[in-house]
């Protein structure tokens, strides 16, 4: 066994694109281990992750075997009818295959399989260096990077996200011999650009840390991470806020930052009259900086830069953060000024001459159809019909607006803001904002009820629109995000816990919709309510997996296609708890067999159980048994209680055992055969009025 040494490699360029950097970090670290172990190179990665910096890739392993283990290698050669003539001798296939393995044929090994004997060349070669080996562990790894846009620099032919300008690669102390996108490799690292702009002698790979600690960058994404964190809580805390601090925004932060440090910063408080997402959206997404909220999660007049440099003049850096917000900012005002002056009715009108899709109208059209549609759900849910209507005609003015022009993002935010500036109930105006949620995987649902009434009404008729114009997703392409339409329909059902049948749901919308133009041949296409519906559950199928739902649960409520999906997910719950029962595997088998019996019948099955015809103690007292259970769960499955009807269920699984082990289903008398039958079917459809608890069987 080799022994095993710190292994260092880091590629520096130019500054690598944001977004990309953790992915292509995370693609070379992959890369050297499967490579190195590819190769039989024993490989310790205990604690091991990306290093890097937007300057810099880094792979610090601790262990890296110095070199592979014996390399044993078996090729199969001909058999011995071919190999051998007559007489014995070699034919020309056998010595061929000797002169091809470099030996005589006298040295060759013989072996046997199905079809007989035949000749095989065993050979163990000592295993190469691992020094000789990491220049195409490199190459390898780079290769297979997912660079977005790969560029080329130079006279050279090759090409990389950035220029690469060095290379460190080393294996213990001694720097390994290599060569990579016409950089040489060594020992010299660079520090930063600015604090210590100059070459870095890194000793060994254990010091490589320290070492460019020491020249201001910390390599190590998550140092960068506490260190940006820290600074930025503690600059919002001298501001008597709290900074806002998103993942998103954080992990660019984290990416364009060698030597971060923080820049508490402020703006006109007049600019705090413009909408507070607005201004955020300014903040975060244009340039990076982190807002200061108060102890209500209000918008303060601060904000926190990080430079990529601890300066010595922080009151420029300040006053260049605060210089390049400002027009940002004074555009919003403007827009949002304006829009007051227009109001939101007005805005409105524009909507009847912007199509939403040249087959289903102007978004004028869909309007008026999620209008309908809210005003239906609202009875059902017990919210006021007018208000759902009063929002869903108002959902959509704000499209028109200067600010959503300007951020898309703010879509329904914005329509909130002047909603009530219109004077419309608060109601209203939250439910024209909430119609968009969740708006992002991980987000929640819309929080009040008129609110989700709207975002159900919203999705369901853009699913049945979707379908009905053939907008259907192929691949990875779902110009109309249907998909994510028909999760956030999904998870608006489930957990309001609106018993509103989905199915019904779905026929309504597509009614609405109608029949549209399929083609040039005059025929029509109309949305399938229940296409839609298996669409529908097919997205369920990741939330719940996502959940920890095994798959088997899944597809056991599944089968029973509940028409609201709240139901469904109470149904999910219950074969949950069931799951865990002890009795469980046994009654899940045991229905398995019993929808496998059922199948199998050959005569009429009665609806119901003659106690006179029970030959056996044992179907004697199923029969009781399970007519004792049918009584006792009729209440509690009227009131979806599944959990309480399926752990009723459990206690009939001593005398189902029973009736297996002792009677035989398929009696020579009809009548008995029948009877029996009857019995198992009553105790399956119970069973299955909860689920095919058949599927938890494995």
């Amino acid at each position: 066994m080799s022994t095993q040494l710190p292994l260092l490699i880091e590629l520096g360029t130019e500054e690598l694109p944001v977004k990309a950097l953790p992915g292509l970090a995370q693609a070379f670290f992959d890369g050297v281990v499967a490579a190195l172990q590819k190769r039989g190179v024993a490989v310790d990665a205990t604690g091991a992750r990306p290093l890097y910096t937007p300057r810099r890739l880094a792979v610090l392993l601790p262990g890296v075997g110095t070199e592979q283990p014996e390399q044993r290698s078996e090729v199969l050669g001909p058999y011995l009818n071919i190999a051998l003539d007559a007489e014995g001798k070699p034919t020309r296939a056998l010595e061929g295959f000797a002169a091809k393995a470099g030996v005589e044929w006298t040295t060759l090994e013989r072996t046997s399989d199905a079809k007989g004997e035949r000749f095989v060349h065993r050979s163990v070669k000592p295993g190469a260096r691992t020094a000789e080996l990491l220049p195409e562990v490199l190459a390898e790894a780079i290769a297979g990077m997912p660079v977005p846009k790969p560029m080329r620099w130079g006279g050279h032919d090759y090409a990389f996200a950035r220029p690469v300008h060095w290379l460190v690669l080393l294996l213990g102390e001694e720097v390994v011999p290599a060569q990579v996108l016409g950089v040489a490799a060594g020992r010299s690292s660079r520090g930063h650009r600015f604090e210590a702009n100059g070459p870095v002698e890194i000793a060994a790979p254990g010091q490589y840390v320290e070492a460019l600690r020491a020249a201001k960058v910390l390599v190590d994404p998550a140092e960068r991470r506490a260190r940006i964190v820290e600074q930025a809580e503690q600059a919002a805390a001298q501001a008597g806020g709290s900074a806002r601090i998103t993942e998103d925004n954080l992990e660019q932060v984290v990416c364009l930052t060698e030597w971060p440090a923080a820049v508490l910063c402020s703006f006109e408080r007049d600019f705090l009259a413009v909408p507070q997402e607005a201004l955020i959206e300014t903040m975060e997404i244009n340039q990076k900086f982190f807002p200061v909220l108060d102890a209500a999660g209000k918008l303060t007049e601060y904000f926190i830069g990080t430079a990529n440099i601890e300066s010595r003049d922080v009151a420029e850096v300040r006053k260049g953060y605060e210089r390049v917000i400002r027009p940002r900012f004074a555009d919003a005002r403007f827009f949002f000024d304006e829009d007051l002056k227009q109001g939101l009715v007005a805005m409105g009108e524009g909507l009847k001459t912007v199509t939403y899709q040249a087959k289903l109208g102007t978004v004028a059209d869909k309007v008026a159809r999620v209008a309908t549609l809210a005003e239906a759900i609202a009875v059902q849910v017990g919210a006021d019909p007018a208000q759902a209507r009063r929002a869903a005609e108002l959902g959509k003015n704000d499209l028109q607006s200067r600010m959503v022009n300007e951020f898309p993002e703010l879509q329904g935010i914005a329509g909130r803001h002047y909603a009530l500036a219109a004077g419309e109930p608060q109601e209203v105006a939250l439910a024209i904002d909430e119609a968009y949620m969740p708006r992002f995987s991980g987000d929640a649902i819309a929080g009040s009820r008129l609110g989700q009434v709207l975002a159900i009404a919203e999705r369901a008729d853009t699913l049945a629109g979707g379908f009905a114009a053939g907008l259907k997703p192929t691949g990875n392409k779902d110009p109309f995000a249907l998909r994510r339409n028909a999760l956030g329909l999904a998870r608006t059902l489930i957990e309001s816990g609106f018993e509103l049948s989905l199915k019904e749901l779905l026929e309504r919308a597509a009614q609405a919709i109608g029949p549209l133009p399929a083609g040039k041949d005059g025929a029509t296409a109309s949305a399938d309510p229940a296409e839609l519906y298996d669409f529908i559950l097919d997205r369920l199928r990741g939330y719940y997996a996502d959940k920890g739902v095994p798959a088997a649960h899944f597809n056991a409520v599944a089968e029973l296609r509940p028409a609201s999906l709240a139901d469904f997910d109470t149904r999910i719950a219950a074969i949950g708890t069931f799951a865990a029962l002890p009795e469980a595997d046994a009654l899940a088998a045991a229905n398995k067999r019993i929808g496998n019996i059922l199948k199998k019948a050959d005569i009429a099955i009665p609806e119901a159980t003659d106690p006179a015809l029970f030959a056996e103690d044992a179907e004697r007292a199923l029969g009781e048994a399970v007519e004792a259970a049918l009584a006792e769960t009729d209440g509690p499955l009227r009131q979806h209680d599944y959990v309480r009807v399926l752990e009723r269920l459990a206690q009939v699984r001593p005398q189902v055992d029973a009736f297996f082990d002792q009677v035989m289903v398929n009696a020579e008398d009809p009548a008995v055969r029948g009877n029996r039958l009857a019995l198992l079917k009553r105790l399956a459809d119970r069973f299955g009025a909860v689920a095919a608890i058949g599927h938890l069987s494995a």
